[in-house]
């Protein structure tokens, strides 16, 4: 199925690794251009260049999401060199787990602040763009946790948050052409998640509530965003899409 985004513009946080390194791919096999940007510079630099090297088009740029300088000054490089973006995607997270009496004021902050303010510096930067030409598509990363997670207060709060600030955009953003969707991933078998030494605990807490009885892979939820980043999904907006297995609670 042709997607229709080819040569188009997309913007994607977070891409260095994981699940943003797999929409990056997706989208420039797809014949995106595709701004790999992320923290960590070096990495998104290696991105990049695995892309271009595959046949693709891409940037590799230095983001600091949580710092709307940053998403300023990266938004205005990527316009003088490209002329514009029409696909956002919202990947940028993290989470910093802790029971709610031990949560920190910074645990709580700082997850907030990069979950769900990064999307936002970002969107307030880029729609205006999109609104412009009556066009673009923006995806936005929140995450199963949106239904609550034990020790994950911040994170699940985040990512509500997230949930909300879709469906009120496109309510907003609707009638200019711009749609706001969000995916919602339970367990994607990441570099991240398969280090961490509760890994075995967490896999058999998430299968054990799953119909389907293994983990997604990273390149399931980029080809669900890819589709809602497409011309083909037109006409959905305001949607929350879970790539969970069938789990929901």
């Amino acid at each position: 199925m042709e997607l229709g985004i080819e040569n188009q513009v997309a913007f994607v946080t977070g891409a260095a690794k994981g699940i943003g390194l797999a929409c990056a791919r997706t989208l420039a096999r797809e014949g995106c251009r595709v701004v790999v940007a992320d923290i960590d510079g070096a990495a998104a630099e290696c991105a990049a260049q695995a892309i271009v090297q595959a046949g693709g088009a891409a940037l590799a740029r230095t983001l600091d999401v949580s710092r709307p300088d940053s998403v300023k000054l990266v938004v205005a490089d990527v316009l003088a060199n490209w002329g514009g973006i029409s696909i956002l995607v919202n990947n940028a997270g993290f989470s910093r787990d802790s029971a709610i009496a031990q949560m920190s004021d910074a645990q709580w902050a700082d997850v907030l602040t990069v979950n769900l303010s990064g999307a936002f510096h970002c969107i307030r930067e880029i729609a205006p763009l999109m609104v412009e030409r009556a066009y673009g598509r923006i995806v936005n990363m929140a995450s199963r946790a949106h239904f609550g997670d034990v020790n994950k207060a911040n994170y699940s709060a985040s990512k509500a948050g997230v949930i909300g600030m879709t469906r009120a955009l496109a309510i907003e953003l609707g009638p200019s052409g711009v749609t706001v969707n969000a995916v919602a991933p339970g367990i994607i078998e990441t570099e991240r998640l398969r280090n961490l030494p509760q890994f075995a605990g967490i896999e058999a807490r998430s299968l054990a509530g799953m119909p389907i009885k293994r983990i997604g892979q990273p390149e399931e939820v980029a080809d669900a965003v890819a589709f809602l980043a497409s011309a083909r999904a037109g006409f959905i907006t305001g949607e929350v899409l879970h790539i969970s297995g069938g789990r929901y609670g």
